[in-house]
């Protein structure tokens, strides 16, 4: 209930909610079969629609980072999809936001009943996380007013009804007077929500019968009649905390996306107005010798500050992405395949025992990863950090004997260019589609070793090479680039501060053009079989763009526990 900004946890808490959300995300997987399930922006989604909790004890503040917390959302939302059916619990959803609270609560409970015989690790997850909540909430004074107490209650005697398990203890006292006026009122509904529990549609109607009723019960409730008198209404602020429909704010700062009603009225088919100036280069070649010698002078020291254990992160990346490849055999072992040309040896001594071979293996880079860097204009102030981090990573993995890219996507100039000059040119056609000139850059090429390709990337540090992004363009390309390697994996890591964004495409078109189309190019591409894409947001959630993603902070110096954060995100299997 705490409505604190994520921005104000540290990083190691953020990275800590993140990992928790994607253990709930996979337990939800295994327990409901169904691959969809995920998070985005810090809310629960299956495959591309959000899912409302519709619970108050769901909610999960964004301080608390207990893993019991997380798992019996998990717990929970598995038998909701298991044993409920949204249709049928739409036919009678009352109204009232009170009522509707009541409602969907009920539904909630009676799917969590149902764990008791059929699993009693979940129903013991799932009766600690309500009692949890029942606390947390009394603690937090809500119980104070007569209009708080009077739902705290009701939810507790259905609560307790549905589990056949005594009110808590510590409020027993507090809802004794408030339950002997409810109980006689909703004797006959109170005692069908347990009788009916297997059956949704007739235990509805009791849930229904219990939503009116509270509804009418809050009619008569006036906010002048409450004893605090804060300039709040205190019935509109117990609604706000109550009501599970807005799960948990947006408190990340999150990538800006909307719909283009442009690129769907053209079928989702992506224009560019002129490829004529379009260029791909190698970026060592946009800097001058001497400075680019400077810049890598600076990155250099940079990387000396890193506390980054390279040989570690190499280890890693060597189990996870290769694959052992026999290499002949290793001779005189004390075990294993008789060595025939060895035999002698017995006569001429006997106690001899390194007779034997035995197969020798090695392990066989069998993946490729590519850095898509954005070098539009809000990323200039991150560029040495970047560099630093794209080149801790691709030496672990050069070590560790996988292939590696490293490109980078701008604009030649800003405003458009040439192409834009073209199209005024042109008498302004309605919807030209991209117009500025794309400049795709090479850092490293795939067959390049590490070190021969260090020097290129003192490039980063280059402030005029920031200008505008186009990234959608840029990720089929770097994706293209992968799709022709002869591996088994193929991982793009894209790292961004923001969306896409180009002035004269925007004005010219709509404002969401190029990020719709950012989307149906991941959506295409990251598929089992195809690339794994994954989206590294510098202070930003990348989630509408990308469905594996990590947000990092560049601001502070790399660890080992970053760096290690990161390894995991890029050889995380994609579902």
């Amino acid at each position: 209930m705490n409505e604190s900004s994520a921005l104000d946890q540290p990083p190691g808490q953020r990275r800590r909610q993140q990992y928790l959300e994607e253990l709930e995300a996979a337990t939800l997987r295994a327990l409901s079969a169904d691959r969809s399930w995920h998070y985005r922006s810090r809310l629960l989604h299956q495959g591309t629609s959000r899912v409302a909790l519709r619970a108050p004890h769901l909610r999960l503040d964004i301080h608390s980072l207990d893993a019991p917390d997380y798992r019996a959302v998990s717990d929970a939302m598995a038998m909701r999809q298991r044993h409920s059916d949204a249709q049928l619990h739409e036919e009678l959803r009352p109204e009232g936001p009170e009522a509707r609270l009541i409602y969907d609560l009920l539904e909630q409970l009676r799917v969590e009943a149902l764990a008791t015989a059929e699993s009693p690790g979940m129903s013991h997850n799932l009766r600690q996380r309500f009692q949890r909540w029942s606390l947390a909430f009394h603690h937090a004074q809500l119980t104070e007013t007569a209009l708080g107490l009077l739902l705290f209650c009701l939810i507790q005697i259905c609560w307790s009804r549905l589990m056949a398990q005594p009110v808590i203890g510590e409020i027993e006292d507090l809802i004794e007077a408030t339950r002997a006026s409810i109980v006689p009122a909703l004797g006959h509904a109170l005692a069908g929500l347990r009788r009916e529990r297997h059956h949704q549609k007739a235990f509805q109607k009791h849930a229904r019968a219990i939503a009116d009723w509270i509804d009418h019960q809050l009619s008569g409730f006036d906010a002048q009649d409450e004893r605090d008198q804060e300039e709040q209404d205190p019935r509109r602020r117990l609604a706000l905390l109550l009501d599970g429909e807005d799960d948990i704010d947006e408190p990340v700062a999150l990538a800006p996306s909307g719909h283009s009603r442009l690129f769907e009225h053209h079928r989702r088919r992506y224009r560019a107005f002129t490829l004529a100036y379009d260029r791909e280069l190698e970026a060592e070649t946009l800097v001058r010798p001497v400075l680019l010698e400077e810049y890598r002078q600076r990155l250099d020291r940079r990387i000396s500050d890193q506390r980054i254990n390279v040989r570690r992160l190499a280890r890693f990346f060597r189990n996870t992405l290769t694959q052992p490849d026999r290499d002949g055999w290793q001779h005189g072992e004390e075990s294993g395949v008789i060595d025939g040309r060895r035999l002698a040896q017995v006569v001429a001594s006997p106690m001899e025992r390194r007779l034997f071979q035995r197969e020798r293996y090695h392990p066989q880079g069998d993946a490729q990863v590519s850095f898509l860097i954005d070098c539009s204009g809000s990323m200039k102030a991150h560029g040495e950090a970047i560099a630093v981090l794209v080149e801790l990573m691709t030496r672990a993995l050069d070590m560790a004997g996988i292939a590696t890219e490293v490109l980078g996507f701008t604009t030649t100039t800003w405003n458009g260019g040439r192409a834009h000059k073209d199209w005024l040119k042109a008498r302004r056609p309605e919807a030209p589609g991209r117009l500025n000139e794309v400049r795709h850059l090479v850092f490293k090429h795939a067959a390049q070793p590490w070190r021969r390709a260090r020097r290129a990337f003192g490039a980063l540090l280059k402030a005029d090479l920031y200008k505008e992004g186009i990234d959608g363009e840029a990720v089929e390309w770097a994706c293209q680039r992968l799709l022709s390697a002869d591996v088994k994996r193929r991982l793009l890591v894209v790292l961004s501060d923001g969306s896409p964004s180009d002035s004269a495409t925007h004005l010219a078109n709509d404002r969401h053009y190029l990020d719709n189309h950012l989307q149906a190019v991941v959506e295409h591409y990251d598929r089992p079989g195809q690339v794994e894409i994954s989206g590294l947001g510098v202070g930003l959630d990348l989630s509408p763009y990308y469905r594996q993603h990590r947000i990092i902070d560049l601001a502070q110096t790399l660890d080992n526990a970053l760096a290690e954060e990161i390894a995991l995100l890029l050889v995380k299997q994609h579902r």
